[in-house]
């Protein structure tokens, strides 16, 4: 990583800060490599969520999580969105299923050169853009107000990555945010990880056309225990058109 090219080139008697909102294990491990003793001060509160963010999961077949994400943008219609993808791969393959039906999406991650992220972040700033796909790397530096919905297509590797992630919206007085996580039937243990980092269980967001919800799923071989079911109100937008793209699109 750049950073341990710096931190090579730096004096070998110097004075060593870290301040991150997190400390995931390949940042502590950076840590242990060049901090000679150092003192941890954690300033992070029990409940790392923000209170003002609703936080929901839907189950979803792997190769039905567009469909998803579709469905969830009919029904939601956000003001603007984030919707957080893993790799820059995975951000590039949705960004160009998106954006050939539905205007206004922009992508953003490390490989793109830095005029190509300020357009991106510029436009989102502006309103131009209303669904951009981001990883996480690039996700921590976008600080926007406005923005009313976080998606992760992809469940976070890390669950200090998921409060990164829904940090990104709640931030206007009076107004909620709402978040987001598509989870595969293989990644029920994440959920649990995530949950468990932020004391507390995320409800099941249930689609309001229920035939489409069971759509998502196979059948259970074995019937499974589920977590609280909650209808979300839909929140109308009057742009119709930049939802108009659901035939076709799957």
């Amino acid at each position: 990583p750049d950073i341990e090219k710096i931190l090579r080139r730096c004096p070998s008697e110097r004075q060593t800060l870290l301040l991150p909102a997190t400390l995931p294990p390949p940042v502590e491990r950076l840590a242990q490599k060049y901090m000679h003793s150092p003192e941890r001060v954690d300033l992070s509160k029990d409940q790392v969520a923000c209170d003002t963010v609703e936080q929901y999961y839907i189950t979803v077949e792997r190769d039905r999580k567009l469909q998803a994400l579709v469905q969830l943008l009919i029904e939601q219609r956000p003001k603007q969105a984030i919707v957080f993808c893993r790799t820059k791969r995975g951000t590039d393959n949705l960004h160009r299923k998106l954006s050939a039906k539905l205007p206004g999406v922009a992508v953003i991650h490390g490989d793109l050169q830095q005029t190509a992220r300020d357009r991106a972040m510029r436009q989102f700033r502006e309103g131009t853009t209303r669904l951009l796909i981001a990883t996480d790397v690039v996700g921590r530096g976008i600080d926007i107000s406005g923005i009313s919905h976080i998606i992760n297509y992809d469940v976070p590797e890390y669950c200090d990555d998921y409060v990164h992630r829904i940090g990104r919206t709640g931030r206007l007085s009076g107004e909620r945010g709402f978040a987001f996580t598509l989870v595969c039937r293989d990644e029920g243990d994440q959920l649990t990880n995530i949950e468990m980092r932020i004391n507390k269980m995320l409800p099941q967001y249930q689609f309001s056309n229920s035939a489409r919800s069971r759509d998502l799923v196979r059948p259970e071989p074995v019937p499974a225990p589920v977590k609280p079911v909650v209808a979300l109100e839909t929140v109308a937008q009057p742009e119709e058109e930049f939802f108009e793209f659901a035939v076709g699109i799957c």
